[in-house]
């Protein structure tokens, strides 16, 4: 299992309503979409998985690997990258410059960065834009440089939060041909609103609702939860919207 919380607990004020409350999740190896409505508590999720931040109990591991630990933390954050859902940027850096930074903050040696770089880049699609400076470039593009970042030092987990916002259908299908170029190589837990592809490129799923994992299983076994009148092309959202209310 990539990715195990156990008990976790975080809340963003002292005297706030915790986002995540005792909460036991394990991912499983492979491919996992998490989806739940605004508020459910993902981005922290994900968050807490990428050591960004810490749980007020509890505790998180990858395989042997605790990054409440010091001990652990540099090996933990070069094993597991992250996408946060509003990823920033330094002025005046060109995109190869940025996603190369990235690298070396991740121990990355300082040529190794920078010749993985220019490969993080040419995979999602914006080799003639490797030496423009990055807030030259449109959102979408600025979106793909940020996952150009998550990819460049071979991570074996990634986590994605909301990494097709802003992109076109063009792109988005890049972004899922370039998941499913990585099955068998590097774990994904990607959280995301759209569910249109979703037996493509994942192979589990997760529902996030209220703090609490509403669902996990199969794709296929996600999509058992739509009514069986609904439209053939529609049973993922079916299944969804299904699975929502009924938690309500």
């Amino acid at each position: 299992m990539p990715l195990q919380y156990q008990s976790c607990t975080f809340r963003y004020g002292r005297r706030s309503r915790p986002v995540l409350d005792r909460l036991d999740l394990a991912f499983s190896p492979g491919h996992t979409v998490l989806l739940g409505p605004n508020g459910a508590g993902k981005s922290t999720l994900l968050s807490l998985g990428a050591s960004a931040s810490i749980s007020h109990a509890g505790r998180i591991q990858y395989g042997e690997l605790d990054p409440a630990n010091r001990k652990h933390t540099r090996a933990y954050r070069s094993k597991v990258s992250w996408l946060p859902q509003r990823p920033g940027f330094l002025p005046g850096l060109t995109c190869r410059e940025h996603v190369a930074y990235v690298g070396w903050l991740k121990g990355m040696r300082e040529r190794d960065a920078w010749n993985a770089a220019t490969e993080a880049i040419e995979r999602v699609g914006l080799t003639e834009k490797i030496n423009s400076r990055v807030k030259t470039l449109s959102g979408g593009q600025q979106q793909r440089i940020a996952i150009a970042q998550a990819l460049v030092h071979d991570a074996e987990l990634l986590l994605l939060d909301e990494p097709t916002v802003g992109l076109d259908p063009h792109q988005r299908r890049r972004f899922l041909d370039l998941l499913i170029s990585l099955r068998g190589k590097v774990h994904v837990i990607v959280s995301t609103h759209d569910i249109g592809d979703l037996d493509e490129a994942f192979d589990e799923v997760v529902v996030l609702e209220s703090g609490k994992p509403r669902f996990r299983g199969t794709v296929e076994e996600f999509a058992g939860h739509a009514a069986p009148d609904c439209a053939p092309g529609r049973r993922l959202e079916a299944a969804y919207a299904s699975l929502l209310e009924a938690a309500e």
